[in-house]
């Protein structure tokens, strides 16, 4: 087969796949791949970034060779490259997890350390010096959002745009956001503009206030090569700025300009927001920050603990790491505690001191106001059935998972003992309890998704509580 008949095979194949994904799919993972030339049983592609070879390679791999065989007749290899341009380096083999999460093998995770070649500017006046990459620890819980991020920072506006980060309090959307703004920052002339949705509402205002201002306000934000905006949910029921932030956007992206934004809920559950601008945050690339599991929010504190030079002894910090599981910023604030402690006295922090001097903030995470019923509303609206379903008798698993769950959270975010938490299920009694407490206790050392999804149900759970 000539080289020419492979290219044409190639751009077949590729016909063929776009009426199988549809040409929305289509066009956000192929019409950037590029048909680079052909050899001997095999076709080199050429795709604009790592990050997005690793996902052609996960997502379609295998059905591209099996229909390249079909029309062929013969097995013939891909071998993706990454285009040099941009300062890309060509790479064939996918990025491996820099974090080991295995319960078996209690391995220490680590961070994963971005090498980029520094170019000498001044740190940013509104980024925050330690937000990079560098210092962003890496699990499970935020390696797509940390890899797409990383990809993003290196060819703006090519792909991913907007990129819009979601996730509760916490749990590193900002440090992710500037992590990006840092990399450019530092390694281009690129034009960076990070603000808070309070700061770009309020520059808003000034600019309607003084009319004379809001060319000077435009002409800001439609400029940058890169532009940050952190917390969108506070633009609700604003209409004037929400208009002013579609045209902005709108701006960026005929420019190839890179958006980023954050939030603390995907664009589907945002409210009062203009169905247009919601349609543009759904057009790029959303991901999901989820609480980190206890490997690494273990990792998170011996990175601090190091960058401190504070000696903390290791099983203080696994007590707080398995004691403290609702974000990354209640899990740093209470080594913060500890190591306060430890240089105002002049003291080593033993257990029993972090047991005494954390007693408060492990209090907090049991809300006495907090009822069974709210608790039971969050669970069943996530598995999809009703609240009766979790106080009756039905012993499917679709029903008997989320009722243990839903004890578990009981459990675990309020006062109440089994035997309150066994009468608020329908009268169940104090070893039923018991016996899906420990059925979840189980599931933790088994079911790597366990724990993030109870994470984000007692996440659901306060911000309900707090609006009652």
């Amino acid at each position: 087969m000539s080289l020419l008949d492979k290219e044409t095979l190639w751009k077949e194949t590729l016909e063929w796949l776009k009426t199988e994904i549809g040409e929305a799919e289509f066009s956000d993972w192929f019409v950037d791949l590029r048909y680079l030339g052909s050899g001997e049983g095999h076709i080199s592609v050429g795709c604009p970034s790592v990050f997005h070879r690793d996902r052609v390679k996960k997502n379609y791999q295998g059905r591209i060779r099996e229909r390249l065989m079909e029309i062929a007749g013969t097995e013939i290899d891909l071998k993706f490259e990454v285009n040099s341009k941009n300062g890309e380096v060509k790479a064939s083999a996918p990025q491996k997890p820099t974090v080991d999460v295995s319960v078996e093998t209690k391995k220490e995770p680590t961070a994963k350390v971005v090498s980029v070649e520094k170019i000498k500017r001044e740190q940013h006046p509104d980024l925050r010096d330690d937000y990079t990459f560098e210092k962003y620890v890496i699990g499970d819980n935020n390696m797509f959002a940390s890899n797409a991020a990383l990809a993003i920072s290196k060819n703006l506006g090519a792909n991913y745009n907007p990129f819009f980060i979601y996730g509760g309090v916490g749990l590193g959307k900002t440090h992710l956001m500037q992590a990006i703004g840092n990399s450019v920052h530092e390694n281009s002339k690129n034009k960076v503009i990070y603000v808070t949705s309070e700061d770009f509402l309020n520059e808003y205002v000034e600019s309607v206030r003084e009319n004379t201002r809001m060319s000077t306000f435009k002409n800001k934000f439609r400029r940058a090569n890169l532009l940050l905006i952190d917390d969108v949910q506070f633009f609700a029921d604003k209409p004037g700025v929400q208009e002013e932030l579609f045209h902005t956007f709108n701006a960026l992206l005929q420019a190839k300009n890179q958006i980023v934004f954050t939030c603390d809920r995907p664009p589907s559950e945002l409210k009062k927001f203009e169905t247009r601008l919601l349609n543009r945050f759904d057009q790029g690339l959303k991901v999901d920050l989820q609480p980190p599991r206890v490997e690494i929010r273990l990792a998170i504190l011996r990175a601090a603990v190091k960058s401190r030079g504070i000696p903390i002894p290791e099983n203080v910090l696994d007590f707080v790491s398995k004691k403290i599981s609702s974000n990354v910023r209640d899990l740093v604030g209470a080594l913060n505690s500890l190591i306060a402690y430890a240089e105002l006295f002049k003291k080593e922090v033993t257990l029993e001191i972090a047991q005494k001097t954390l007693k408060d903030v492990m209090a907090s995470a049991k809300q006495s106001n907090l009822s069974i019923e709210t608790i039971q509303k969050v669970v069943a609206s996530h598995f999809s059935i009703s609240v009766n379903d979790l106080k009756g008798k039905k012993r499917s698993q679709n029903v008997v998972f989320p009722r243990q769950i839903a004890m578990h959270i009981c459990r675990e975010m309020t006062e109440y003992s089994s035997t309150e938490i066994g009468e608020a299920f329908g009268g169940r009694d104090h070893a039923t309890v018991l016996y899906s407490l420990d059925k979840i206790k189980g599931r933790f050392l088994v079911d790597p998704n366990i724990e993030p999804t109870i994470e984000n149900l007692k996440r659901q759970v306060k911000e309900m509580a707090t609006k009652l």
